[in-house]
């Protein structure tokens, strides 16, 4: 069984301690902290009080780590932003890796303007891609890249964009958004199991509604259908929960949040037990 994890950003407006001490009392055991959680970011990055946090709690030890993606794109046709973009995702490597992290989760950037890619854009992933394969070489974590939604400008949002770059790039691991993958449509999430399942070392778990993702996963059939797709063919990484606090109809408390996620955890249990 694979490790049952969340991201931070459901609780985004807590500080770092707090966010660690409710993702334990969920009975969740892992954790993906996302650099730009607003406690951590706004202040400055302050990596020994991360070190800290994940000293105090070791049931959620390995953490993963989300790369910074707001306002970014490492394929943007301002080189400026760019080289911003892409910076902040090497470093957010680095970072994984003093941290001990397992994993850590880059998005792969999109072209500006909303049109299918050019040859410049393609061009702007490649040299990309170079840049992470760099700072992947001088660490030990992992490296994954995510699948973004189905935009007509996105570089990489089908299963076979995916298995393709993946083949050309053995030091890749792969991180399916399933949320991303199923506003396609659920086949084409076992798609992207299909092709990817054996560089698959985390998932973003969630459902869609309204035709959105990062709904809650209990209840929902089509969430089901693919979490037992990847139970039957022995997926055994971590799965994040990837929830959107915003699409409910209340803003939600702290102890809301927790049972939320704990009711999420049992249904987990049931598809992975």
């Amino acid at each position: 069984m694979g490790r049952f994890a969340v991201s931070t950003m459901f609780f985004h407006e807590y500080p770092c301690d707090y966010i660690f001490d409710y993702v334990s009392e969920s009975g969740l055991d892992g954790i993906e902290f996302w650099v730009e959680t607003p406690h951590f970011w706004l202040r400055g990055r302050p990596e020994d009080e991360l070190a800290r946090c994940i000293a105090d709690h070791p049931e959620l030890s390995p953490i993963n780590v989300h790369a910074p993606s707001l306002d970014l794109n490492p394929c943007s046709i301002n080189p400026e932003v760019a080289e911003i973009s892409v910076g902040y995702a090497a470093e957010a490597i680095r970072m994984a890796d003093r941290m001990g992290a397992g994993v850590v989760t880059v998005h792969p950037g999109r072209r500006t303007a909303k049109r299918h890619p050019s040859a410049y854009d393609y061009q702007r992933f490649e040299d990309y891609i170079a840049r992470l394969r760099e700072a992947a070489g001088e660490a030990q974590v992992k490296v994954a890249i995510e699948n973004l939604e189905p935009r007509v400008n996105a570089l990489l949002y089908t299963a076979e964009d995916a298995a393709e770059v993946l083949e050309r790039e053995p030091w890749l691991w792969f991180t399916l958004d399933m949320g991303h993958a199923m506003m396609t449509s659920c086949d084409e999430v076992i798609r992207f199991i299909d092709l990817c399942i054996d560089r698959m070392v985390n998932i973003h778990v969630s459902a869609l509604g309204d035709g959105r993702p990062h709904h809650p996963i209990h209840n929902d059939s089509s969430a089901t259908r693919v979490l037992t797709e990847l139970a039957d063919r022995g997926y055994d990484g971590c799965l994040t929960l990837e929830l959107e606090d915003m699409v409910f109809p209340k803003t939600l408390s702290s102890e809301e949040k927790i049972v939320l996620l704990m009711r999420e955890l049992e249904a987990l249990e049931r598809i992975f037990s």
